[in-house]
């Protein structure tokens, strides 16, 4: 996994624990894990390119992908592995330099191509048969945060090393922002 330049996050199931609450106005609600956002500033920090590429299509997804700051924001796509070869042309890399997190059997033409692939532990079943890493994180608890750990830790001695990247760039940026 030292050679990943791109993870890519199914959401429903993966980023969230696959629930949506809908009001009386039938306006649909999602639960994000905030350490998940931290994650993806995290690989950013690192060079990695991020996305979600999901089967659903809503505003809160939208907005929180959005916020996030994630690099390719592809919803509504249930046929998924064209949609990420078209992400691989434009940032011309291959197929083995993607990570793939999915949680349903939508996500297996996908994960099935990928450098690697890795499931939420609440997976389906068939999902968990052919994911290469499964998450101590069910849906919406971290996950990506987990993922994020796992394929740092591939380039880094310790979390320390890794998470010290991250914090030098967030101080940087302060002092930055205070010399204005």
């Amino acid at each position: 996994m030292k050679n990943i330049e791109l993870i890519l996050f199914d959401v429903d199931g993966v980023m969230t624990d696959g629930s949506i609450y809908i009001d009386k106005n039938g306006e649909s609600f999602k639960k994000f894990n905030v350490k998940d956002g931290l994650a993806i500033e995290l690989l950013r920090s690192h060079n990695i390119k991020t996305g979600v590429v999901s089967g659903k299509a809503s505003e809160a997804l939208t907005l929180r992908s959005e916020k996030l700051g994630f690099d390719f924001i592809v919803t509504g796509c249930k046929n998924k592995l064209p949609r990420v070869n078209a992400i691989c042309a434009e940032l011309n890399i291959g197929l083995d330099k993607v990570v793939f997190v999915g949680d349903d059997v939508l996500d297996l033409p996908v994960m099935q191509k990928c450098g690697a692939s890795f499931a939420p532990s609440d997976a389906h079943e068939l999902v968990l048969n052919y994911a290469q890493y499964i998450t101590n994180a069910a849906g919406g608890c971290g996950v990506v945060r987990e993922v994020a750990d796992k394929i740092l830790l591939e380039r880094f001695e310790t979390l320390d090393d890794m998470y010290n990247v991250l914090l030098d760039k967030i101080i940087s940026d302060d002092v930055k922002s205070m010399e204005q």
